[in-house]
Parts: C-alpha cells; sequence; structure tokens
C-alpha cells in the first residue's frame, strides 16, 4: 500500500468519523494502516469507477492466532452498503482462505440488521460484544484515594520492554488481539506521537512487574478523553486488589493532565473486570460486536 492509498484511507476514515462521532478501526488495525502494512496486513479499497476517491475500505490484520477483520464505507455511499460491504467481505475471506485459513472477527461499531445479514450470508455468528465505559473525571475524592497507597513509576523502555511482554502476554493469553505481543509490537505504539512514558504505570513487587496501567490522552475529543489503553495484572498477582488500585491510579493520572472523562474498552463477558469498572464510577457508552467464524483454507 502506498503513500497515496493511505492517505485516500485516512481521509474516508475522517468522514467516518465525523458522521459517526468515533473513530473507525482499532487501534492495532490503525497503526497497521499508518506503517503501510506488515505480515498479516491486507487492505482492500473500493472506489467508484473512473475515480480515485475510495468509496469505502476493508482491512484485516492477523493477530493472536486470528484474523481481525474491520469495514468502513464512506457516509455517502451507505446506501449501496449491501453491496459494497457484501463484495469488500467477500474478498477479504477469500485473502484469509488463500492464507491458510482461520478464525476471523469481523467488528461492527452499532451493528445494524443489514450487517447481521451479511455476517449470517458469510457463516459469522454474533459473539463478541466490546463495551466502552466512561467515567467522569476527576474521580470523587472516596474513589480517588484507593491509589494513595500504590507505588507506581514511569515506564522506561530499556529497562521494562520484555518484562512488560511478559506480563502482557500472560494476563492476555487467550486474547485475541492483545496476546502474543512481540518487541517490534510495542516498539511501534510507543513511537506514536501520543506516546507519554508518564502516563504508562508500573507497579513493582519485590522487583518484579506485577501491574502496569498504559493511559492515551486523546486530545482531539471534545470533551477531551483520557483512554485506559491497555491495563493488566499478572497471573502470578492477582487477588490482591492491584487492578481496581492501579485503574484509579491511571485515571488520576488523566484527570491531572486535564482528561475530563476516562474510557476503556472491555469484553462484556468479563464481569469481574465490569463490576470492578462500575465500582469506580464507569458506565457503558456504547457497544461494538464482533461477528465470528472459521474460514476453512
Amino acid at each position: 500500500m502506498n503513500t497515496a492509498d493511505i492517505q485516500n484511507i485516512s481521509g474516508l476514515l475522517a468522514d467516518a468519523e465525523r458522521a459517526d462521532g468515533v473513530r473507525p478501526l482499532s487501534d492495532h488495525l490503525w497503526l497497521d494502516l499508518r506503517q503501510g502494512g506488515r505480515p498479516g496486513f491486507i487492505g482492500l479499497i473500493a472506489t467508484e469507477e473512473g475515480h480515485d476517491h475510495p468509496v469505502a475500505y476493508c482491512q484485516l490484520s492477523r493477530g493472536n492466532d486470528s484474523w481481525s477483520l474491520d469495514l468502513v464505507v464512506h457516509p455517502h455511499h451507505r446506501y449501496d452498503m449491501a453491496i459494497i460491504g457484501r463484495e469488500l467481505v467477500t474478498s477479504a475471506l477469500e485473502v484469509v482462505k488463500t492464507e491458510g485459513g482461520g478464525h476471523v472477527h469481523w467488528w461492527v461499531f452499532e451493528a445494524s440488521q443489514l450487517h447481521r445479514e451479511l455476517a449470517h450470508e458469510f457463516d459469522l455468528q454474533q459473539s463478541r460484544e466490546l463495551l466502552q465505559l466512561r467515567v467522569a473525571l476527576p474521580l470523587a475524592p472516596s474513589v480517588a484515594v484507593r491509589a494513595d497507597s500504590l507505588i507506581t513509576r514511569s515506564f522506561d523502555f530499556s529497562r521494562d520492554a520484555q518484562n512488560w511482554l511478559d506480563t502482557n502476554n500472560a494476563a492476555f493469553a487467550q486474547h485475541p488481539e492483545q496476546g502474543a505481543w512481540e518487541i517490534d509490537v510495542l516498539r511501534s505504539r510507543i513511537a506514536e506521537p501520543w506516546f507519554d512514558a508518564k502516563g504508562f504505570l508500573i507497579h513493582d513487587i519485590n522487583s518484579e512487574l506485577a501491574a502496569f496501567c498504559w493511559t492515551k490522552l486523546q486530545t482531539d475529543t471534545t470533551p477531551l478523553l483520557g483512554e485506559i489503553y491497555v491495563i493488566a495484572v499478572h497471573p502470578s498477582f492477582t487477588g490482591r486488589g492491584l487492578g481496581s488500585a492501579i485503574t484509579v491510579a491511571g485515571l488520576n493520572y488523566l484527570s491531572k493532565s486535564g482528561a475530563e472523562v476516562g474510557m476503556l474498552f472491555v469484553d462484556s463477558t468479563n464481569t469481574a473486570a465490569i463490576a470492578m469498572y462500575n465500582a469506580l464510577g464507569f458506565v457503558a457508552h456504547h457497544t461494538e460486536i464482533a461477528f465470528v467464524g472459521d474460514i476453512s483454507q
């Protein structure tokens, strides 16, 4: 994929964001696009005959033993979603077949009946549901003090990179997107303009990286959003209340950095995490659904 393609697709994504109020593509997919691809990355572009301007974009990215698929149709062409969507998803799944097949997750923001009908045509079943939760900042004083006794420090790549990968991959061993990160993936994330090492909080126990809260300030949003980008406790240190404490530490940091709203994503089946977040004041803002299926070779 060349620079012109990336620019054209970025324009389409910006138009979709203005129409929907939510940026298309997950951070994983967005970064793959901006970097022009990597092994396991495929971008499919639909254009009108005689024009270079894209009317739709479909992206595939191979993750932790699975494929993530996202489809974005320009707001001015959504009346043709049944045709455009069918053609692009068909082409994307053909690519998966030629690459040896595999487990596919098609993520859809606020899925419509048409999305469900298309998924059914491709034998993709509604499976995962991702919730975006939000909480007003600053936190209530009774909640904010939960982090007072937790000692954190900022992430340091030379010291923490491998230990962080070990903790992340252990905590997300069964997660299709967040598990099995490698050093190049981490490098690509911290090379992003939004990266702030001070907001990447680490908690150590006996010199071991026990928990972390990686935050991200979304400066182009109104109100200003502070995101809990990735958060985890190493399985060896669960059951100590670290998850709640380090979440609060991250939110306190975001609030001090100017964020008016805290935000994170969580699988709807992760009832323990949702209960913890609800106790901190988070409420559901919107949902994203994954239609899932296995594509044979």
